[in-house]
């Protein structure tokens, strides 16, 4: 039995017919299924826990990255298999799964690939694209062994499933782009050199490979971790014990 995760944004007038075409696409392969709806308020874990009582056996999350992240960051220890459908824009996650965007994502769910994810794990919470330290003065230490500081502010970016998409500045025409490994958590920190009307100048980053991180500042920093946004005064950040069952594409980027 299938369920699918629909995020509100969907309901715009622009999505109509990428959303019809998945859903007469998904009659075409035998794998329509029961539809919920998000909001912006809506916490995903009581519904899959209650939809996977009812029989449920995949979870399928229709939206884009932040979708993606809100739903299984609350689900992640949920005994189903998860798919994805990505619509629209900002859907960086669904190009290391393999998926296409839009309707020819039906294809990738049909064949039911399955792979088993990690989860990232901070402060007694799940995340899965990516946890983003927004500059701040703190300092790192990772696998207990190694500190970073910087005399300034520096920003963290701790990759999962999401791409770290990087500028020296606001003004560099080129963008970078590391894609995650499996496996692993990614560390990617940037002290910043200097503060210009434009926003601000950075190192390059420097790139750590961990299995346990813990990020200290003297002041509480803003972080956010797939979409949503705190104010923390220290973060330990691992690998969950916990793993997801994923339908993934072939072409998949791990």
């Amino acid at each position: 039995m299938y369920v699918y995760i629909y995020d509100n944004f969907l309901r715009e007038k622009k999505y109509a017919s990428v959303v019809k075409a998945m859903e007469i696409s998904l009659t075409d392969y035998g794998i329509a299924g029961k539809i919920l709806r998000l909001t912006n308020f809506t916490d995903a874990k009581p519904i899959v826990d209650d939809e996977i009582k009812r029989g449920a056996k995949t979870i399928v999350v229709v939206g884009n990255d932040a979708t993606l992240g809100h739903v299984l960051s609350r689900t992640a220890t949920a005994d189903c298999t998860f798919g994805f459908l990505p619509v629209g824009d900002n859907n960086t996650v669904a190009q290391v799964l393999g998926i296409p965007i839009g309707a020819a994502a039906c294809d990738v769910l049909s064949k039911r690939r399955k792979e088993r994810l990690d989860v990232g794990w901070v402060n007694n919470r799940y995340f899965i694209g990516q946890l983003h330290v927004l500059p701040a003065k703190v300092e790192v230490v990772y696998d207990e062994r190694f500190k970073v500081t910087s005399s300034g502010k520096m920003e963290v970016v701790i990759c999962n499933l999401q791409p770290y998409f990087w500028k020296k500045d606001k003004r560099d025409p080129e963008t970078r782009v590391v894609h995650p490994q499996d496996g692993k958590l990614e560390a990617f920190l940037r002290p910043l050199t200097g503060k210009r009307f434009w926003g601000y100048t950075y190192e390059d980053p420097s790139i750590f490979p961990f299995e346990e991180m813990e990020i200290r500042g003297e002041e509480p920093f803003a972080v956010e971790a797939d979409g949503k946004i705190t104010k923390e005064i220290k973060l330990k950040i691992k690998l969950a014990h916990s793993k997801i069952d994923m339908i993934v594409g072939r072409n998949r980027q791990f």
